[in-house]
């Protein structure tokens, strides 16, 4: 098979601030895997989880020192590739660009979307949220009704953790609920930014604002505080930070209600089933998150939907200059086409 690896900016609509910073633009890299006349494509955006950066460098770097190995493999040798890339240290984001890219030329091979390879049901996909980041409370009302008006919103994830403290994160969560209507879902995400008596009176304030669940509201490295917090939280407990592959799986689960699977993080969609199956099977539930990702790693995702609780892919729909299209927004549900493999084409100018 051949790899080919191109790298592209985009830029975000609303710059997106967290706990730890601000992002306004991301350079990420698109693969193509070429094979008896099909081509597969993946996408790998750069990310950090609170830990080292996954630059747009070093995972350029990675899929280049695999280009010459490329032609010793076909497509369908996903098992061999896997192995060669753990064993190797492939930076997971670069690893998830060929999984996935492996992943669409299988669906095209086969003739068919990925959804349906894998025998799943679109009419099950709930609806994604979309993030309003952390803001003065007057920004957070302008954002709920900016997203309102460019799309049909179903479902509001509040980025809290403020560097300003837990009071910011009242009256920003406060003006977000004023300005939404009031059957859309809310969510929130601190992104570790709450240490164990922050997050306890946070969630039990948030309980008491018809939030639907907290997403990690403590550091990655506060495991048994977040025991702690699970025992009294009166909203269930999801992470992301904290929870890459499957192998976290079994020790988050006696101190979280469920998990939140990025494709950067796990390393492609082959691990992403693998990480559902064992969230399923310790009881935990699911939810899918994204990065700086455009529709083309999002619409990958979508692909798996039928299989989550809880979606936040909505990274591409805060981009002015998307290269491509995909899975289209329903109903504020992100379903995924009848075009065989990812069913993603380019955007035309």
């Amino acid at each position: 098979m051949r790899l080919d690896i191109e790298t592209f900016t985009v830029h975000k609509r609303f710059p997106l601030t967290i706990s730890r910073g601000t992002t306004a633009q991301t350079t990420n890299v698109w693969v193509r895997v070429s094979s008896d006349g099909i081509e597969g494509w993946g996408e790998a955006s750069p990310f950090s989880a609170g830990g080292p950066l996954q630059s747009t460098e070093a995972i350029v770097a990675a899929l280049q020192a695999i280009v010459p190995l490329a032609a010793q493999w076909h497509p369908l040798d996903r098992q061999q590739i896997e192995t060669f890339l753990l064993q190797n240290n492939v930076p997971s984001a670069a690893r998830a660009a060929l999984d996935v890219a492996l992943h669409d030329w299988l669906g095209k091979k086969a003739g068919l979307p990925l959804w349906r390879l894998w025998g799943l049901e679109r009419p099950r996909i709930v609806p994604t949220s979309v993030t309003i980041g952390i803001n003065p409370p007057e920004i957070a009302r302008e954002r709920v009704r900016a997203w309102l008006q460019l799309i049909s919103v179903r479902a509001l994830k509040v980025k809290l953790g403020s560097p300003s403290g837990i009071e910011a994160d009242r009256a920003m969560l406060t003006a977000t609920r004023q300005e939404a209507p009031a059957d859309l879902l809310l969510s929130v995400d601190a992104n570790g930014g709450w240490n164990l008596d922050e997050a306890v009176q946070m969630c039990q304030w948030l309980a008491t604002q018809n939030i639907k669940y907290v997403e990690q509201p403590l550091p990655v490295a506060a495991r048994d505080d977040l025991a702690q917090l699970y025992a009294v939280s009166p909203l269930p407990i999801f992470v992301d930070e904290s929870c890459f592959t499957s192998k976290d799986v079994p020790g988050l689960a006696d101190r979280v209600h469920g998990i939140n699977i990025k494709l950067m993080k796990c390393g492609g969609l082959a691990e992403a089933i693998r990480t559902i199956h064992a969230a399923h099977t310790h009881g935990l539930q699911v939810m899918f998150g994204c990065y700086s990702d455009s529709t083309l790693a999002n619409t990958a995702m979508s692909h798996l939907a039928p299989l989550a609780n809880y979606l936040d892919l909505d990274s591409h729909l805060n981009l002015v200059d998307d290269l491509f299209v995909g899975s289209q927004m329903q109903y504020g549900c992100l379903v995924p086409n009848d075009l065989p493999g990812l069913g993603v084409t380019r955007r035309e100018n």
